[in-house]
This record gives C-alpha cells, sequence and structure tokens, in this order.
C-alpha cells in the first residue's frame, strides 16, 4: 500500500473518532460547569476541560472569557480550531475522499452524511439542551461510521491502518478524560470522597460511556482509584488504556505479517504496552496519577511517529 493511502487511512479514523472525543469532552466540562457554585467556578472546569484537550493556548488567542457558549463555539464549530468537530469532520471527510477506492460505500456514505449534515447546522441555534442534543448526535454518527468499517472492509493492511489510528486516538481521549479531572480540579483533601468529587468521577465514567459498566463491576461507592483502575488497567472495558494499546499492538503485528517484517513503530507499541501491562493501580497512584498520564500520552504520541517513519506518511 502506498505511504499515502496508509496515511489518509490513519487519519481518517482517528479523525472520525477524535470528533467523538471532542464531544465527549465538552460534554464533561459542561455538565461540571453545572454543579459549581463558586464565583469562577464554572470557568475553571471549562478551562481544564480545553487544557486536557490541549488547546487552550488557542482558545485564548482568540477569547478573553470562558463561558458556555464561548467555549462551546470553539470545541464545535471554530474551523480555526484544528480539534474542533466541525475541523474533524471536515479533515475526516477530505480524508476519506482522498482514499475513495480503498474504503467502501457504506464508510463513504456514512462520512459525506456526517459532514454535510454537520455543516449545515446554524452554531447560533446550538445552546443548552440543544448543544446536548448535538453532542449526542456526534457520537452517534461516530458509532456509525465504526459500524460501517467493521461490517463491510476487508481484513487487509488498510483496516489495520484504520484501526491503530482508532485505537490510538482512543487511547489518548481516554487518558486526557482522566487527566481532566486532576489537571485543574486537584480536590482539597477536605472534598476528596465527598459528594462533590463522586458527582465529579461520575461525570468521567458517563464520559467514557462506562458508568453502567462500572457498576456492573464495583457494587461498592465510587472510588478515585477502582475508577481509574477501571479506565487504566481493566481490560474488557473498551476505552481502557490497556484494551486500546493491546488493539494498537494487535494491529500493528498484523501488518507486520502482511509486509513480512517488524518496523520502529513495533517497538513503540510494545514499550505502549508494557507500560500499562507491568504495572499496578497502588504503583500508578504512588509514581502520581497525572504523571502517569502524562507518560502516557507522551508514548502513545510516540506509536504515531514511529508508524508515520516506518510506513512512509511522509
Amino acid at each position: 500500500m502506498l505511504g499515502r493511502t496508509a496515511q489518509n487511512l490513519f487519519w481518517l479514523s482517528r479523525y472520525v473518532e477524535r470528533a467523538e472525543n471532542m464531544a465527549r469532552l465538552l460534554e464533561v466540562g459542561y455538565r461540571m460547569s453545572l454543579t459549581s457554585h463558586r464565583e469562577g467556578g464554572a470557568s475553571e472546569h471549562l478551562i481544564s476541560m480545553m487544557q486536557a484537550a490541549e488547546v487552550d493556548e488557542g482558545f485564548d488567542a482568540k477569547h478573553t472569557i470562558a463561558d458556555v457558549d464561548t467555549v462551546a463555539h470553539y470545541m464545535m464549530f471554530d474551523p480555526d480550531n484544528p480539534s474542533s468537530v466541525y475541523s474533524c469532520l471536515r479533515a475526516a471527510r477530505t480524508n476519506a475522499r482522498s482514499v475513495r477506492t480503498a474504503i467502501t460505500t457504506d464508510m463513504w456514505e456514512s462520512m459525506n452524511g456526517a459532514w454535510l449534515e454537520y455543516a449545515q447546522i446554524r452554531p447560533r441555534d446550538v445552546r443548552g439542551a440543544k448543544l446536548l442534543e448535538l453532542l449526542q448526535w456526534v457520537k452517534q454518527r461516530s458509532h456509525e461510521f465504526r459500524g460501517a468499517l467493521l461490517g463491510t472492509i476487508l481484513r487487509d493492511d488498510g483496516f489495520n491502518f484504520l484501526q491503530a489510528g482508532n485505537f490510538v486516538e482512543r487511547a489518548d481521549n481516554t487518558a486526557r478524560i482522566l487527566d481532566m479531572k486532576y489537571y485543574v480540579l486537584l480536590p482539597q483533601a477536605t472534598q476528596v470522597g465527598g459528594d462533590l468529587d463522586i458527582q465529579q468521577w461520575t461525570l468521567i465514567l458517563r464520559a467514557a460511556s462506562a458508568h453502567r459498566a462500572y457498576r456492573h463491576v464495583y457494587h461498592d461507592r465510587y472510588k478515585a482509584q477502582n475508577i481509574a483502575d477501571f479506565l487504566i488497567l481493566r481490560p474488557e472495558m473498551p476505552r481502557s488504556l490497556v484494551y486500546c494499546a493491546s488493539f494498537v499492538q494487535q494491529n500493528l503485528d498484523s501488518l507486520a505479517k502482511i509486509y513480512g517484517r517488524q518496523e520502529k513503530c513495533h517497538e513503540a507499541a510494545a514499550s505502549l504496552m508494557a507500560m500499562v501491562n507491568e504495572t499496578s493501580m497502588d504503583a500508578i497512584f504512588a509514581r502520581g496519577l497525572h504523571e502517569f498520564l502524562e507518560d502516557f500520552i507522551a508514548r502513545n504520541n510516540q506509536v504515531t511517529d514511529a508508524l508515520s517513519e516506518s510506513y512512509n506518511f511522509f
């Protein structure tokens, strides 16, 4: 497969996943802002969400006030924000068009339809309940594209590049959703385990579509260590870090079999997998959850860099 085609497939899948992930992060930031009763508290939640997504510097360059409407517009519709849902869907559609003959009709129609429908939305109409409805719509359209991918495409090298992109991006997002809890919102000692702390952790689980699954596994009260364990080390949780790292490694191993050789990216994927496979929550909390997540995100980015180099994305 040509490097350019592999690149477009990888980033097509990443951008679709990123659009969904931006919607998830914004939903967490928005709902957390509704729980804050302190002056400036709502803005703190929204700012922490943008810091987790690494879009805060771009926002600050254009805006002085971080209220719900301004942040929602920047995260959902601003073409100058490369991670906005608008930018992600546009980029995904561009990549899909570039590899039109390498994807199925169902995948193309799902992607093209999502972009055309989203491009018609008027940002000024998206507020309050309408915002939550739109965030849910973004997640649903991402699921539709993923269903079309899994149900119609050949299990060849193209499939592996698509899946690698999906799980690299999903791993990045789960780490950022978790990090959002402690990036700015470090709870005071008197708040840990309190009602506010539990409410915020519940929102973290909902952002990862893991709330009901968590209650199925853990029948006791919400605990920070249990929630972090569920989203980091539980291999049966499809958005956990260990699950995503495992699927990245599996798809890169499949590429190695197809092309008959190991590449630099396989070492990076093995390092990422070892990081989550050879640790425990006690070790993670002893080191510091934020520090662990920062390291994970950096190693996950190294997988993308090595993959790009190994398969001539440039």
